[in-house]
């Protein structure tokens, strides 16, 4: 069983949890190189800029943290896992109830259209996962996380290994000494994420 200081022991030493399937093993994973989306570069595009200002959908924090866990933790299309087990789902809303992990939602109507969530400590956010169930929902969750970062004055957004998506959305690749120096400065800065 995950504890929470296990947790957050973890981040403080650039590790972050994976399971191998929903009720699978979990690991400790440290990455050679890291994905961080540069927050002083970060460009949302122009397709989303449209889409934000059409208010296609509304966009809360924290306002349903369990629903955008659990909708993160269902495998993606083309995939028969997922590496959020139950296990890191449990101790992610213990995490959230201490004000430590949150959530961005966006919202269609009623219905939650997609979202993201992560972990916040010091002036480091440390992105966990996304999902949509409308095209663009995650990318204007994204968008505002990242506007949301900058004007809290957070110095560090990680997006842990990159991908494609990831890549699109303006994450680069730093070695694994560069990212213990910039979670080191991160964390001596400490930041209310609200």
């Amino acid at each position: 069983m995950i504890r929470v200081e296990d947790v957050i022991r973890a981040y403080h030493h650039g590790f972050f949890p994976m399971a191998d399937s929903r009720d699978g093993a979990v690991s400790w994973c440290q990455p050679y190189r890291r994905a961080i989306v540069p927050l002083d570069t970060f460009r949302t595009s122009r397709s989303v800029r449209r889409i934000i200002r059409e208010g296609r959908f509304t966009v809360t924090i924290d306002t349903d943290f369990e629903s955008v866990i659990r909708a993160c933790s269902m495998p993606r299309e083309m995939e028969d896992e997922t590496w959020i087990s139950e296990e890191i789902i449990e101790v992610f809303i213990s995490l959230h109830r201490l004000g430590l992990a949150h959530s961005v939602e966006c919202r269609q109507g009623d219905e939650l259209a997609g979202g993201l969530y992560g972990l916040a400590m010091g002036s480091a956010f440390f992105g966990e996962s996304m999902f949509f169930r409308h095209t663009n929902a995650s990318k204007v969750a994204f968008s505002y996380l990242v506007g949301h970062l900058r004007e809290r004055g957070y110095r560090l957004l990680d997006a842990q290994i990159m991908n494609p998506h990831l890549e699109l959305l303006g994450a680069i690749e730093i070695e694994h000494e560069e990212y213990m120096r910039l979670l080191d400065e991160a964390l001596v800065k400490k930041i209310h994420f609200i």
